[in-house]
């Protein structure tokens, strides 16, 4: 009975990372774009970037 459990929890937190890191990416997508439409870019052609990414 544990073992069902625990793997029933093993794929409820899988299935959630995996929504997570959709979530995540397509956040960083529409930020990339964001930027570059806004015209931020730098000089040397990299985009300005945060120094840590927010967790």
């Amino acid at each position: 009975m544990t073992d069902v459990r625990s793997q029933q929890k093993a794929d409820r937190l899988a299935a959630a990372l995996k929504e997570n890191l959709k979530r995540r990416k397509a956040q960083a997508r529409g930020r990339k774009a964001a930027t570059v439409a806004d015209g931020e870019a730098r000089p040397e052609g990299g985009l300005a970037q945060r120094d840590k990414p927010s967790d």
